[in-house]
């Protein structure tokens, strides 16, 4: 059994500390390697580029190692137990890494913790050590392991994993963070908020994640996957991410994000309602991915990339109940879920990526193409976490008017919880798609959308799904750059306007351009991404007066842009076109909400 010791050695110059201690070493020279990428975040990141050092001893006698790969070392045979010490550097700040200041500790068992080859299945143990100093004294700990041998929870000491792939799968938190609790369904919840912030709302934040989180226990149902769980939030001046884990999630957010006693309590504000999305996108999690999970996925294998189509189910799915969850549990309101379902729809109408990659080729080049786009990516990517999501919204509604709303998408998770993600069964590429199949009477129809859906690049038929609940949807020109969807009561089509086709951010002098859409106006004329742009027919530009000056212009006007490419000056005769209908608004379609409607929305008169 493996034992480790880490602790934060030199938490100002950010180096983590981990001794290893190896009863049985293999006699013919343990190996030993670091995880290449951490699940849940599909692109090789190389973890073991952060380790400074390493030496092992047998016995009082210094054992040589060899390093065979980047990642993976071989140990000298010795004849009894190996002990192995190296440090970490620990300064990323994400929810993928490690973090390690004066303020607070941060790491995935990814970053830190070496596997013993050929003893992955045994038990773990990790003993986390405080760091030494008067000023680390109020420090607490945050973890999804097991507490043993009198440690406490929240407390440094001796933790336990039932085998390697837990011990990675629990991140861990320390610092003198807030700790909220509460209970859903009777199980233990907790969320360690780290950071600065004042005046939180903490009976409102407990009400409506308690909300969500039952409502999901029930979703899915018995067995529940989790005996306890924990939200590890890091409070930013602006940040926000998240990264599931089998009982616990690392989740970044803005201050902003975070409920205020000082806000209005009838209004959910859309930071908050973002946070909220986040919390519960990260939950569902607890079953879909990280239980429910592609068959390639079982076991982990964390040396090299594990492809898979499934992501547009697995993420895509996931996107669709996060927000969807929120209204169903009466977190947020209705018409503020149907401006999220809005926007997630401009967002996947803005990507030109849908015309020519298919969803789950989006899924399979995750390691690639998603996780590492350039400026052409709004050209070139589709996204399956929204495109996906949209697809999982449309399969919901033809399940439900194909058997008459008896059964719906719910049923399907239902299943794959049942039949696979307590069972450990990993999901082939066709189980989803037989099994609706099957739930609907084998119906035609679904060939032809999952075909459609999944392996072509032709649009989502949206006004099909929402036409039946009594919603209409209109694309039309946004109406400031802020400006991702919307709903409304009734929508009134905008007068058209002229536009460039980019996308762009504030500079010190004029705009920089972070994207230019293809065949657009823009690209016509050869502006590219990375340009500066400082003036706009003579009369100088900023982020506050660029749109203005848009504004101004008529569509067919030729107009002359000045601006720097690098550090050589750049003129683009430009032609404006009428800016693109990219932008999603729903309306009702009638005065009133049918069943079907409320049905979904889970709306109780």
């Amino acid at each position: 059994m493996p034992n480790y010791k880490i602790q934060a050695i030199n938490p100002n110059a950010h180096f983590f500390e981990i001794t290893i201690i190896i009863q049985s070493p293999n006699p013919n020279g343990q190996i030993c390697y670091l995880p290449n990428w951490i699940p849940g975040s599909y692109m090789i990141r190389d973890f073991a580029k952060h380790i400074q050092w390493m030496k092992a001893e047998s016995n009082g006698k210094e054992i040589s190692v060899q390093q065979l790969d980047k990642s993976t070392w071989q140990f000298e045979p010795c004849d009894g137990e190996l002990t192995i010490t190296y440090q970490v550097y620990a300064w990323d700040l994400s929810v993928r890494g490690a973090h390690l200041d004066q303020t607070h500790g941060f790491f995935n068992g990814t970053s830190v913790f070496l596997a013993v080859k050929g003893q992955e299945d045994l038990s773990h143990q990790v003993e986390i050590l405080r760091p030494e100093g008067a000023s680390f004294a109020n420090w607490k700990l945050a973890t999804g392991l097991q507490p043993i041998h009198a440690t406490q929870e929240f407390e440094f000491g001796h933790y336990q994993a039932a085998n390697y792939d837990e011990l990675i799968d629990c991140p861990v938190e320390m610092a003198d963070f807030r700790l909220i609790s509460f209970e859903a369904f009777g199980i233990p919840h907790y969320m360690a908020l780290t950071g600065r912030f004042e005046k939180l709302d903490e009976a409102r934040l407990k009400n409506d994640l308690t909300k969500i989180c039952e409502h999901q226990l029930e979703f899915f149902g018995k067995p529940y996957p989790m005996q306890r769980y924990i939200f590890m939030t890091y409070v930013l001046g602006n940040g926000f991410g998240g990264l599931e884990h089998r009982n616990s999630t690392a989740l970044h957010c803005s201050r902003e994000d975070l409920p205020l006693t000082t806000d209005e309590s009838n209004q959910v504000k859309p930071d908050y309602q973002k946070f909220l999305d986040l919390c519960s996108h990260e939950y569902f999690h607890t079953w879909n991915v990280k239980r429910i999970k592609p068959a390639v996925f079982l076991p982990y294998d964390t040396q090299q990339e594990s492809y898979t189509e499934l992501l547009w189910a697995f993420e895509g799915i996931t996107s669709y109940y996060d927000s969807l969850a929120c209204v169903q549990s009466g977190v947020i309101s209705v018409e503020n879920y149907l401006t999220a379902l809005a926007k997630t729809m401009t967002s996947v109408r803005r990507s030109k990526g849908r015309l020519i990659q298919p969803v789950t080729d989006s899924s399979f080049n995750a390691w690639t193409k998603y996780y590492k786009q350039d400026e052409n990516a709004p050209n070139s990517v589709v996204s399956y976490y929204t495109k996906g999501a949209l697809v999982a919204f449309c399969l919901d509604m033809l399940i439900r008017q194909k058997t008459d709303s008896n059964k719906s998408l719910t049923d399907v998770m239902r299943y794959l919880w049942q039949e696979f993600g307590a069972k450990g069964i990993g999901v082939k590429k066709d189980t989803i798609q037989n099994y609706v199949k099957g739930l609907c009477g084998h119906a035609t129809e679904f060939d032809s959308f999952f075909a459609k859906a999944l392996y072509s690049t032709k649009e989502l038929d949206l006004e099909v799904a929402l036409t039946p609940l009594g919603l209409q949807l209109d694309y039309g020109h946004r109406e400031s750059q802020s400006d991702r969807g919307n709903f409304s009561e009734n929508y009134s089509a905008a007068k058209p306007k002229a536009g460039l086709g980019f996308e762009y951010t504030s500079s010190a002098v004029g705009i920089k351009i972070k994207s230019v859409y293809l065949d657009s106006p823009a690209s016509k004329a050869g502006i590219s991404a990375g340009d500066q742009l400082i003036s706009l027919n003579g009369y100088k530009i900023s982020h506050k007066t660029f749109e203005q000056r848009l504004a101004e212009l008529e569509i067919n006007e030729q107009l002359e842009i000045i601006g720097f490419r690098r550090d050589e000056l750049m003129k683009f005769a430009v032609t404006l076109a009428e800016a693109e209908a990219d932008t999603a608004y729903l309306s009702y379609s009638s005065d009133q909400r049918n069943e079907l409607f409320k049905n979904w929305l889970n709306i109780k008169e």
